[in-house]
């Protein structure tokens, strides 16, 4: 179901977008050789209750965490453990809050010290294909234009796109329609309307597609064990274009 938001919810979106960011650049910082997982949660949820938000994904579906730590091969949805980081890791944060009845989520994938050409790239080419999708992110697009724009980046430079898991419509849910695969034709789908707001999100792996979720219930891995990157935004669709409302 496309859910259309009014001026005032798009307001509203973008303060919880803009706390959902301003968390994010502090977790980057953070980010370094012996920092664990369990220390970034905590600063997460720490910093959201400091806002007067809550954290989004804390007891989703039963998720146990206010952030999702994915490092190396692992996609999303990664537990905050005790695990410390090492250099040359990669981890990719998933961070979103309910600020007034509507939500913000966003993600980045950050380098761990000095990493790997193949890690680097795979980040690089990761953001890049988000920012491809938000440039058609508008009312003279269809749904499959973001996919496109996003597997014709990354394939183009040798990466592969996770098929299992998808971007979505966000508000005053977490998850709203439509589904927003990264793989696609372009040109296909609904047209894109002033008032969607969607959270666009390519997840690349460094080798093949396939993913398998572990024995925990929610940790998404590349099946090969290559490394797989993930970056996220909120964007609201105007009529004068594309707004990312988790930007500071």
């Amino acid at each position: 179901m496309i859910v259309l938001k009014s001026r005032a919810e798009i307001e509203k979106m973008a303060a919880a977008g803009r706390m959902v960011a301003e968390i994010l650049v502090g977790l980057r910082e953070m980010v370094a050789p012996g920092v664990t997982l369990a220390q970034l949660d905590a600063y997460a949820e720490r910093e959201t209750l400091k806002r007067k938000a809550k954290p989004a994904f804390k007891g989703y579906s039963g998720f146990p965490f206010s952030l999702c730590c994915s490092v190396n091969e692992q996609v999303v949805h990664g537990f905050a453990t005790q695990r410390a980081l090492v250099e040359g890791d990669i981890v990719s944060l998933d961070f979103g809050v309910l600020h007034n009845g509507f939500y913000g989520d966003s993600a980045i994938t950050v380098p761990v010290g000095k990493v790997s050409d193949a890690a680097a790239r795979l980040i690089k080419a990761t953001e890049e294909s988000l920012y491809r999708a938000i440039e058609v992110a508008d009312t003279a697009h269809r749904l499959s234009d973001i996919a496109h724009a996003v597997q014709s980046h990354v394939e183009a430079r040798g990466f592969s796109v996770v098929r299992d898991f998808v971007g979505h419509g966000i508000g005053k849910e977490l998850h709203e329609g439509p589904q927003i695969p990264n793989f696609g034709a372009p040109g296909k789908g609904p047209k894109l309307k002033s008032g969607m707001v969607l959270a666009i999100e390519p997840m690349i792996n460094e080798k093949g597609y396939d993913v398998k979720v572990l024995e925990d219930g929610w940790t998404a891995v590349t099946v090969d064990g290559g490394l797989s990157a993930h970056f996220e935004h909120t964007v609201a669709i105007t009529d004068n274009g594309p707004l990312i409302l988790t930007k500071i």
